[in-house]
């Protein structure tokens, strides 16, 4: 077994991290007015800097800027393509008292297209700033997340009468278009971020695809042909891989449920490089779904947690890979926190320092186990 040279990495993250206070400030005074978009932008390249230390530091091979340019991981960027228009989602309090975030209401109103390149300065900038021999990772959300919310009910019929295929042709051709502009910039590591599949793991999230009018079974496999159009599209030399994510906001979860459902068309018919799977607690079930990984691609997984500060212990975390590796060969598997520490700028409830020593076991175990 030897530490892998190219992405994903033995010990990997997913890439959003807690803003820093001068950050979430800068924010405040720009929705008030008080400063323009050149000035929040120059404080924001300040706390990108440190986070790209930061990263490097705690040993790190991939680096991302934290998301801190965004406020939501998915609406900030889906809003700039052509034909899509989103609601900003609304805080919801549960009758415990705890917050959840309510999906944002997100419209197909016309066809989709790529009108500018949505992460290419972002990107540029962070390369800037990370030192030779690490790779800089971009983030962005999952097209599929344009279907899953609103169904055919979210999509425009005068632009699209028939889903299937022009709509997610369209899709596709857009994020081609975007990677594309990645790849001319020096991007070779992008990450998909998909709450859908997740979702489909979910029995309360699959009646609620029923009551759209989707078929939860049928679902993943349209949705695999759906991303196989975008990694077609893949340019070469680009690692492309998949985050599952089942609700990060504010420490809360929105989905629970075994993999089962979807690993076949997530792990086998997915031509897709290397999926971060979440498994940070019960609430996703056993790694029997991993038997459907073919030889040539990588599970990341999510062993720890980024919702609580209780550390994970070594020996538990080595135990949980040896027992993923009894359904998937050892050397294709990798280690990560679950999901990002802040998916909106709100943030996990969780202290900056438990986020570095999380991160610091993750590098440290990757290297007892892999070498």
């Amino acid at each position: 077994m030897t530490l892998r040279t190219t992405p994903p990495f033995r010990a990997d993250h997913v890439g959003s991290f807690l803003r820093p206070k001068f950050l979430l400030d800068a924010r405040e005074q720009r929705a008030k007015g008080e400063i323009g978009p050149e000035q929040l932008r120059a404080v924001e390249d300040k706390a990108i800097t440190e986070i790209v230390k930061f990263q490097e530091d705690v040993g790190l091979q991939s680096i991302t800027d934290g998301e801190f340019r965004r406020t939501y991981f998915h609406i900030d960027f889906l809003e700039q393509l052509g034909g899509v228009q989103c609601a900003p989602p609304v805080t919801v309090i549960r009758p415990d008292g705890s917050e959840e975030l309510a999906p944002p209401v997100m419209k197909v109103t016309g066809k989709v297209r790529h009108v500018k390149d949505i992460q290419r300065a972002d990107f540029e900038y962070l390369k800037s700033q990370v030192s030779a021999g690490r790779t800089p990772k971009v983030t962005i959300p999952s097209p599929t997340m344009l279907h899953f919310r609103g169904g055919r009910a979210g999509i425009s019929r005068e632009a699209y009468p028939e889903l299937d295929p022009a709509f997610y042709d369209d899709v596709a051709t857009a994020y081609g278009d975007e990677l594309r502009a990645l790849a001319a910039a020096g991007c070779t590591y992008v990450q998909m971020d998909d709450t859908n599949l997740a979702y489909l793991c979910d029995d309360k999230m699959r009646e609620a695809a029923r009551q759209r009018g989707d078929d939860p079974n049928e679902l993943p496999h349209r949705y695999a042909t759906f991303i196989n159009k975008v990694v077609a599209q893949k340019p070469a030399g680009m690692t492309l891989a998949m985050h599952l994510c089942r609700g990060n906001f504010k420490s809360t979860h929105a989905a629970a449920g075994n993999y089962e459902p979807v690993a076949e068309a997530l792990l086998a018919e997915m031509n897709l490089d290397a999926y971060f799977m979440e498994y940070d607690d019960a609430r996703s079930g056993d790694f029997r779904p991993l038997r459907f990984l073919p030889k040539n691609k990588i599970v990341v997984l999510g062993l720890v947690t980024t919702k609580f500060g209780a550390m994970e212990s070594k020996d538990e975390l080595k135990r949980r890979i040896d027992e993923a590796a009894k359904f998937a060969p050892l050397d294709q598997l990798c280690l990560s926190p679950q999901c990002g520490f802040s998916s909106t700028v709100h943030g996990n409830n969780i202290a900056v320092q438990a986020q570095r020593d999380k991160l610091r076991l993750v590098v440290e175990v990757a290297q007892e186990v892999w070498g």
